[in-house]
């Protein structure tokens, strides 16, 4: 069950495949530059200090005047749009809209994967995470089956050995930050 493209429309993108290539790497660049600049802008922002204080505690940021339920539904928001965008970029390469392709149990691992090599809670982690994986889903993916086994046990070793990633360990030692969020205080000497 799924749906196709109609043939006339196939055959005018076969050619122009190097056309339909060109839009769809142009279009994803742009979808990954946004979703990166708007969720650092978030993050940046007041309603990026509220949510950091509704992670730290749903009632303590509820008594310091934070919208809770208006911050959550602003996120659930954003994130339906970058969702629906790389959903909809994801159905473009491949010309057929089925359920078994969009909601695929591959899709959740692979994103979690990504976020547990990369590192969980940055920006610059998932990125990391990412291109790591590309770079191992190449030469791993001919061992058929023992693919997922090695990218699991890849991930457990990376888990036990480096709770916050790799991007957490390039952090602590290099104290490298390219989208720096976290905020910090600093006290003024008085004399």
């Amino acid at each position: 069950s799924g749906k196709s493209l109609p043939i006339s429309i196939v055959k005018s993108i076969s050619d122009t495949r190097a056309g339909r290539d060109s839009a769809i790497y142009w279009t994803a660049l742009f979808v990954v530059v946004a979703t990166i600049a708007i969720v650092y802008l978030i993050l940046r922002s007041r309603h990026g200090l509220a949510l950091t204080a509704i992670r730290d505690s749903e009632e303590a940021s509820n008594s310091l005047g934070v919208d809770n339920l208006r911050a959550k539904l602003l996120v659930y928001i954003f994130a339906a749009f970058g969702t629906a965008a790389i959903g909809a970029l994801i159905f473009l390469t491949k010309l057929r809209i089925s359920p078994g392709a969009a909601f695929d149990i591959n899709w959740t691992t692979t994103v979690i994967f990504i976020v547990v090599i990369g590192g969980i809670g940055t920006i610059e982690g998932p990125i990391l995470g990412t291109i790591i994986y590309f770079f191992l889903r190449e030469p791993l993916s001919d061992y058929g089956t023992w693919y997922l086994i090695l990218l699991g046990a890849t991930a457990v070793v990376v888990m036990l050995r480096a709770p916050k990633g790799i991007w957490g360990i390039i952090t602590q030692r290099y104290d490298l930050h390219f989208f720096p969020v976290q905020r910090r205080l600093r006290i003024k000497d008085s004399d």
